[in-house]
């Protein structure tokens, strides 16, 4: 797919009605909504989830991160939670995309791809047909506790433009950004959306310095 000059921001990790207002009066197209997950930070109960995905202004996507890999209990999650789009961040058995997007007619699903080397360009070349768009991010769900997500860190974004450039679907980009790497980031992977977290937090916290500096940055594209 062409490069993005503007990408979508997606700001992961909400945690609270009023971190998501933050985040949406800075300029965030997405928010992301983190269920239960065997590691990283930003985890809240589904109760909250909807509470948050109810109070969506038009234009701006709820996506909720599930690590679930069974479609049924998939379809049921994202029935409680009523948000617009789905990541996944962990793989799925085979022809579990086909089964969700007839289930669930109108929620877009992002699959995440974790960029652990070249063997990620065909992980995500496989999966590009069957779902709306590809997120790629620095988790390693080899280790006995699995890293889905969350990290803080970079990976090789060779690889990602690599990615960018050979599916026919919306790339988003993830893993160790913030305000002083998004334009490098731009530039060298081309991605249709970014996916911040850690980067626009201090302690855990949404912060809107953070964020104004961001969007900021933003801007001069």
């Amino acid at each position: 797919m062409k490069a993005t000059i503007r990408p979508r921001v997606k700001i992961c990790c909400i945690s609270s009605v009023q971190e998501a207002q933050m985040a949406i009066e800075a300029g965030a197209n997405m928010l992301g909504l983190v269920s239960a997950m065997p590691s990283g930070p930003g985890v809240i109960e589904e109760s909250l989830i909807a509470e948050i995905a109810e109070q969506m202004p038009p234009g701006v996507t709820s996506v909720l991160l599930t690590s679930l890999q069974e479609p049924e209990l998939i379809i049921e999650q994202q029935r409680r939670c009523r948000v617009n789009a789905l990541q996944l961040v962990d793989s799925l058995p085979a022809g579990s995309h086909h089964y969700l997007r007839a289930a669930l007619p109108g929620i877009a699903l992002i699959q995440v791809i974790h960029v652990t080397g070249p063997e990620s360009l065909a992980e995500a070349i496989a999966v590009a047909p069957y779902v709306h768009a590809i997120l790629l991010d620095s988790g390693n769900p080899t280790l006995p506790v699995k890293e889905l997500g969350g990290t803080g860190r970079m990976h090789d974004w060779q690889i990602s433009r690599a990615i960018r450039e050979a599916v026919s679907v919306p790339v988003y980009l993830a893993g160790g950004l913030n305000p002083d790497n998004i334009s490098a980031a731009i530039e060298q992977v081309g991605p249709f959306g970014l996916d911040i977290c850690s980067g626009v937090r201090t302690n855990g916290k949404l912060d809107e310095q953070k964020l104004t500096a961001l969007f900021g940055q933003l801007r001069y594209l």
